[in-house]
């Protein structure tokens, strides 16, 4: 491991730190700057997959004293038992999805074109969702039912395709179905916490092989630098998107995907 391939590690995860939970995607800025840079991490992107868990435990940190109180409660508090039920329900379509359809993503998809074409369609659905959707009936977590949940368990597993955004199709597709921006935004937060150590657990195990310290070394230093990043973004989002929406995040989708595709096809 030499200088270069720390400060590119270093990059990366503040990259996804920053992006993690706001919805532009951040696998596919990973994708694309791993590219630019010519970071040449563990194979199977096993390094993008793995530093999403440091931003995820950015979640576990802010959120704690809330996580404490569900965890603590679950034997006698029937809002904690909705509340665990409708995480668990909505993870479950990811863990079925990804299972079978793991080395189709990660051999095809993963590609700056499909990150430049994903972005642009879904900046267009955030202007859609945010047009057209105007009364929210679910403005608590705990008021989400079981059936919405898994509805926007299966929206999230869109997010396999790199350039879609985990958080974007959780939050629009939660408001496309009555929750309010708050509320969608935090219950994608939550959502995040068991899909992204899922996730990392299941690619470690396909590419254990393929690792060595080297590739341990990187990961922890993009991992530390992604937590540490993540926690600057969580708060403000709430409080960002309760008042003003996601239209901004629209624009820069589009216009970050028109970038990609055209460097793409200028080379």
């Amino acid at each position: 491991m030499n200088f270069t391939e720390i400060w590119q590690a270093i990059l990366l995860g503040v990259v996804e730190g920053l992006t993690e939970f706001i919805p532009v995607s951040s696998t596919g800025h990973l994708i694309y700057i791993r590219d630019i840079i010519g970071f040449k991490g563990p194979e199977g992107q096993v390094f993008e997959i793995a530093i999403q868990l440091g931003a995820i435990l950015a979640v576990c940190w802010v959120y704690r004293q809330k996580l404490w109180n569900v965890a603590s409660s679950l034997h006698n508090n029937n809002n904690s038992r909705h509340f665990a039920a409708n995480i668990i329900i909505a993870f479950l379509p990811a863990v079925v999805i990804g299972v079978l359809a793991h080395d189709f993503i990660k051999e095809v998809l993963f590609s700056p074109m499909v990150v430049g074409v994903s972005l642009i369609i879904g900046g267009l659905i955030i202007f859609l969702v945010e047009n057209m959707v105007k009364n929210f009936r679910v403005r608590e977590i705990e008021e989400i039912s079981y059936l919405t949940a898994l509805k926007i368990g299966f929206l999230q597993t869109l997010a396999m395709i790199p350039g879609v955004s985990r958080s974007g199709a959780t939050i629009m597709g939660a408001m496309s179905l009555g929750v309010d921006r708050k509320t969608a935004t935090e219950f994608s937060f939550f959502l995040a916490i068991p899909t992204m150590f899922g996730a990392t657990i299941y690619d470690l195990y396909k590419n254990w092989d393929s690792l060595n310290i080297e590739a341990f070394n990187l990961i922890a230093i993009g991992f530390i630098t992604a937590f540490l990043a993540a926690m600057l973004v969580v708060r403000a989002l709430v409080r960002y998107v309760s008042t003003h929406g996601f239209k901004p995040f629209a624009y820069y989708r589009i216009i970050a995907g028109i970038v990609i595709l055209t460097t793409i096809y200028a080379v």
